[in-house]
């Protein structure tokens, strides 16, 4: 098929085949042709006579096309190259007006695409439907094509969006003015445990617990109201009944008018961050507590050495001796050079630990007795145990066996199967009366450390003759297995 340049029809051609006001039963004194209204019209249109040779096309067909076809001569379409949404080609005599003439009806919607002579393509559906005289044959037919390229656009734009909301690890959720859940992407399901399928057309209350009700409504309200909800954080309830604390971001959904139909919510989960922050304030409180434990460790250093010294030169050798046994037994819980773990042992940490504390006239004689099999401790486990261990024994100077000069520790040692057993018991120091009315922060402490990085559990029982307490841990807590 020849196409000449892009140019103004031929006036003789016009006059075989242009639409004419009396070829459509219009008045003859009508002002406004049929020409001049479908010229005026902003998407593609021509026409053909009954064998498909086109003999009208508007400006905005020429546009689409980025060609001016042959009146008379270009046959079916006047677009340089035709392909079908699938790329591949399509011949000018089965494209959609050709279907129309062949099977004399109209044809709605099928999509093409054109080629420019320049080689951009245009995708666009057309509407041709034929056209009959008074007798019923077929003199011609009038196509419309329109143009896709904005729809392309959006769609491949709407594709990209869905696939990054798909994508996120943060669950996002679309709701409607009535709160119920319209989309649900993978996120979500992570988050809150419910698939789309099991979400989708349920109310978002099922999410919020039940003492927390009352705070969607508020929600809706706000965003009926066009306002954004920026960092409000709440616990919602998953699918298997546990509470997540999440961090919620609100914002209004709006139709192509503007008017509010709906809510998008972005949820993150921050228990991580919680708990970070809680371990945080335990730090903090707990570095609060070592130091104001460094300063009563010291004052009972210096009260036990004044009880054997008679000199000032022997206090002085006395302290120095037991703080300097204090700081090693804090060097076994540091890491040296590039390597991140400072194993030991769980007998060398017990006696590091207690040698400030050391008895006799040589202050070299150490005041626990320690049975029972050893076991290697490595990584974060000696810190942990090196914390307990410390705790027990700034207590039992400060209140226990290690507060009087006769007093003593004996420690045992017992494993069974997977578990060990350590149990501290405190001997000839003050004698108990009464259990304590409540536990302090070091106790607390200790059982924080037991239970959260040991995975252990902690006893005490308060003996008359001593303070007795029980640890039961399992192999693997001790770092090396």
């Amino acid at each position: 098929m020849s196409h000449m340049p892009i140019d103004e029809p031929d006036t003789a051609c016009e006059a075989s085949y242009n639409l004419t006001n009396k070829g459509l039963g219009l008045p003859a004194t009508h002002e406004m042709g049929v020409q001049d209204i479908l010229e005026a019209l902003p998407e593609a249109v021509y026409t053909t006579d009954a064998n498909g040779l086109i003999t009208f096309f508007n400006t905005a067909a020429t546009t689409l096309w980025g060609v001016s076809p042959d009146l008379g001569k270009s046959e079916f379409c006047g677009s340089w190259k035709l392909y079908w949404p699938d790329g591949t080609p399509l011949p000018h005599d089965e494209c959609p007006m050709a279907i129309a003439l062949k099977e004399r009806r109209p044809v709605r919607g099928l999509e093409a695409i054109a080629e420019r002579p320049d080689g951009t393509r245009i995708r666009f559906r057309a509407f041709p439907s034929p056209i009959f005289d008074t007798t019923g044959n077929l003199i011609g037919a009038v196509n419309m094509l329109v143009d896709l390229s904005d729809q392309v656009i959006a769609d491949e734009a709407s594709r990209r969006h869905d696939a990054i909301v798909e994508s996120s690890d943060d669950a996002i959720v679309a709701k409607d003015l009535n709160g119920t859940i319209i989309n649900w992407n993978s996120g979500a399901q992570r988050l809150f445990g419910y698939t789309a399928e099991e979400a989708i057309g349920k109310p978002v209350a099922m999410l919020i617990p039940a003492d927390r009700q009352d705070e969607e409504p508020g929600i809706l309200e706000r965003i009926r109201r066009g306002e954004r909800i920026e960092h409000y954080e709440t616990i919602r309830r998953r699918k298997d009944g546990s509470l997540v604390e999440i961090s919620l971001a609100i914002s209004p959904i709006r139709n192509r008018e503007g008017r509010i139909i709906g809510a998008a919510k972005i949820a993150r989960d921050i228990t991580e961050r919680r708990q970070a922050e809680e371990q945080k304030d335990l730090l903090i409180r707990e570095m609060d507590h070592r130091v104001k434990n460094l300063f009563a460790l010291a004052n009972s250093v210096v009260s036990l050495s004044a009880r054997s010294a008679t000199t000032p030169a022997e206090l002085a050798s006395a302290v120095c001796a037991r703080l300097n046994a204090l700081a090693r037994s804090h060097a076994l819980t540091i890491a040296h050079g590039l390597n991140s773990e400072q194993p030991t042992t769980l007998h060398t940490l017990i006696q590091t630990i207690v040698a400030p504390y050391a008895g006799g006239d040589d202050n070299r004689q150490s005041r626990a007795f320690v049975t029972g099999p050893d076991i290697s401790i490595a990584g974060s486990a000696v810190t942990s145990f090196a914390l307990l261990l410390h705790e027990f024994a700034t207590n039992a100077a400060k209140y226990g066996a290690l507060s009087s000069s006769e007093g003593f520790l004996e420690i045992s040692c017992s494993e069974i199967g997977d578990l060990f057993t350590i149990e501290w018991n405190e001997r000839n120091g003050p004698v108990i009366d009464q259990v304590p009315d409540g536990f302090g922060f070091g106790s607390l402490l200790a059982k924080a450390t037991m239970r959260g990085q040991l995975g252990g559990e902690i006893t005490r029982d308060w003996k008359r003759e001593g303070l007795s307490i029980r640890l039961v841990v399992a192999k693997s807590s001790f770092g090396t297995q």
